[in-house]
């Protein structure tokens, strides 16, 4: 079991809220830790939207809190058809997310035993905006996300699991079960995969110049992304027909395993020159091979398709490789383009890589 940035943050910020509703001696602080655990957030973005997003909420629902706590009391009734005006308000302004810690607010609001009521609002309503100061605060000083790297190597491991079965698959010595459950274990990488881009897209650089390199990252890593993905569906595709491709000619099967092992080993040599970790001239060898194998393996799927020594399942199999080819051809050229031009400001800056949480 490993524990994600993000575990160990929540526990932080709860610790801080906690500390900080006592050194303020505001009453209760379990509803300051209630407050820090709705609010913690996977972005620094995210989280300075969410604070104002929660503060907009929990104005709201202490608003209405406090006006049928005054009017009518706090009857278990009231205080539900508050919740309700509550939730209703908040899907209407269309920040679904901060819901729970507004009713949260309602009912610490509108449990109180009676007295002095507005202080009491007062001192639970401070509660639970420091709560969520927290976890603003705890986001943005303490191990801030870095989703570059994040996404770089959850692309990597992803493209290389991915490659290492094309590879078993064109030979013959994959394990049909074992595939089908890691086929879907490789579709909930992509998802993830997205996920930190969007991440990583929503990171804000407010110096000018960072701008537009971001802007030519992002369009790498889309590419990237959708490199990886096509591999995978050509991947599902060889999966599907491997019975049909078993009983293609010889020489049809040696032209598809040759093909794929060109267009792995290109992926695989892709990624590692975006890292720097292999040199940016484009190796013109691999680039002539990959379009020849590319054209020659179409005519020669036609020949035998002709000749009738073909399944017609196999039209999507070959398909797919020449478009997951034409995919590494636009991501070669994306990445020599990014190392070619704007060399001082196109830095790629990828530490070592990090838990994946």
């Amino acid at each position: 079991m490993k524990l994600g940035a993000r575990t160990i943050k929540t526990g932080i910020a709860i610790t801080l809220s906690i500390y900080l509703a006592a050194l303020f001696n505001l009453g209760s602080v379990t509803i300051a830790a209630i407050a820090a655990t709705f609010a913690i957030q996977p972005s620094i973005y995210r989280s300075y939207q969410t604070i104002l997003e929660q503060v907009q909420s929990n104005v709201i629902g202490a608003f209405f809190a406090i006006l049928f706590f005054i009017s009518v009391g706090n009857d278990p009734f009231i205080i539900g058809l508050v919740v309700v005006i509550v939730i209703a308000i908040n899907l209407k302004l269309k920040i679904e997310s901060t819901i729970p810690l507004a009713i949260v607010t309602v009912i610490v609001l509108m449990e109180s035993p009676g007295g002095d009521f507005i202080t009491f609002a007062v001192d639970r309503f401070l509660l639970i905006l420091l709560g969520v100061l927290s976890s603003f605060l705890v986001n943005l000083f303490f191990v801030p996300p870095r989703y570059e790297t994040k996404l770089y190597y959850k692309v990597l491991s992803t493209t290389e699991e991915i490659l290492k079965w094309m590879r078993l698959i064109t030979r013959h010595a994959s394990e049909y079960t074992v595939l089908k459950e890691d086929l879907m274990t490789l579709r909930e990488h992509i998802i993830k995969t997205n996920q930190y881009y969007l991440f990583y897209k929503e990171e804000r650089n407010y110096i000018r110049q960072k701008q537009f390199p971001k802007g030519r990252k992002l369009v790498l890593y889309r590419q990237m992304i959708a490199t990886t993905t096509k591999a995978l569906e050509t991947l599902k595709s060889l999966h599907r027909h491997e019975n049909e491709l078993s009983q293609a000619p010889d020489k049809l099967q040696k032209l598809v395993r040759d093909q794929i092992d060109c267009l792995t080993n290109y992926h695989e040599r892709i990624l590692l020159k975006y890292n720097g970790k292999l040199r940016s001239q484009p190796i013109q060898s691999t680039v002539d091979e990959l379009c020849y194998g590319k054209q020659f393996l179409t005519d020669e799927f036609l020949a035998y398709y002709k000749d009738d020594e073909v399944n017609v399942r196999l039209f999507p199999v070959i398909a797919l490789i020449i478009d997951y080819s034409e995919q590494l051809e636009h991501l070669n050229k994306l990445i020599e383009s990014f190392q070619t031009y704007h060399k001082e400001q196109n830095e790629v800056r990828i530490s070592e890589k990090e838990i994946i949480d």
